[in-house]
């Protein structure tokens, strides 16, 4: 990924996430969801479960990025920073799937 679109990714990921966080926290502050059907209610809204796969991605997106420059810039063995970045990729890739898993549970 070349550096201006890592750049860009980087920063549409973070105000994306910026500005998710403070309006869902404000909505379990002011709505607290208290038992498992009424969670089960919100997570099955389409809206919701679209906004929270995209923050999801938003923040697989953001993370990859800035692992990888971190990796890139200070970690100059190739074999190790190969090995460092597949255990990255494959977490990150481990972990959106696990969250796919959930949201599709919840709509089913």
């Amino acid at each position: 990924m070349p550096g201006l679109q890592a750049w860009l990714f980087q920063r549409i990921s973070a105000v994306y996430l910026g500005l998710y966080t403070p309006l869902l926290l404000l909505y379990f502050i002011v709505m607290p969801p208290q038992s498992y059907a009424e969670w089960h209610v919100f997570l099955a809204s389409p809206w919701v479960n679209s906004s929270i796969l995209l923050f999801a991605l938003a923040l697989l997106v953001h993370a990859w990025v800035g692992v990888r420059d971190v990796v890139l810039d200070y970690v100059h063995p190739y074999l190790l920073r190969l090995a460092m970045l597949t255990g990255v990729a494959v977490m990150l890739i481990a972990w959106g799937f696990w969250v796919l898993r959930i949201l599709l549970a919840v709509t089913a």
